[in-house]
């Protein structure tokens, strides 16, 4: 296997990050490419301001080449503090992605344990992740559990359905 080195991300992998996000949501069965092309759209001044501020941090795997293989991010949402967690602000990784030719090589756990091990570094106490189906089985070999969330699509949703 080629030597591969887990970097933090910064303003130019913009483009590496967006091209994640997209084939991420393709992997998915997210076929609209109007849809995908207006999400393209709007991510680029989100994550451009998100890592100036700090409110989105990410890491990309590179091989020797240099070249971008698989990545993850972590979102820092403004939150209400808990009981149980006194932060004002709750990570959630997203836009974990490895590229097809390199996938069942241990990169999206690489990935994974370098975020686990910034977020815990930095005294978080809790971190949420969205799994797909194929990321699932990695996601539990790492500890994380379901929760109890739920979710509306506002869009379908209709006063007249209560």
């Amino acid at each position: 296997m080629d030597e591969i080195t887990i970097r933090e991300a910064g303003p130019a992998d913009l483009e590496v990050m967006v091209h994640h996000r997209r084939a991420m949501f393709e992997d998915m069965g997210y076929k609209d490419a109007a849809a995908l092309a207006a999400m393209d759209q709007s991510c680029r001044p989100f994550f451009k301001q998100a890592l100036a501020e700090g409110t989105y941090r990410a890491w990309l795997a590179q091989n020797a080449a240099g070249e971008v293989v698989a990545g993850g991010g972590i979102l820092l949402l403004p939150w209400p503090s808990h009981p149980r967690d006194p932060q004002t602000r709750r990570p959630m990784i997203v836009n974990v992605y490895t590229e097809p030719a390199w996938r069942r090589r241990g990169l999206a756990r690489g990935l994974m344990v370098a975020m686990l091990d910034w977020l815990r570094q930095e005294g978080y106490g809790t971190v949420s992740l969205h799994a797909s189906d194929y990321g699932r089985p990695l996601y539990e070999s790492l500890g994380f559990k379901a929760t109890n969330e739920m979710r509306l699509q506002l869009k379908d949703w209709q006063l007249s359905n209560l």
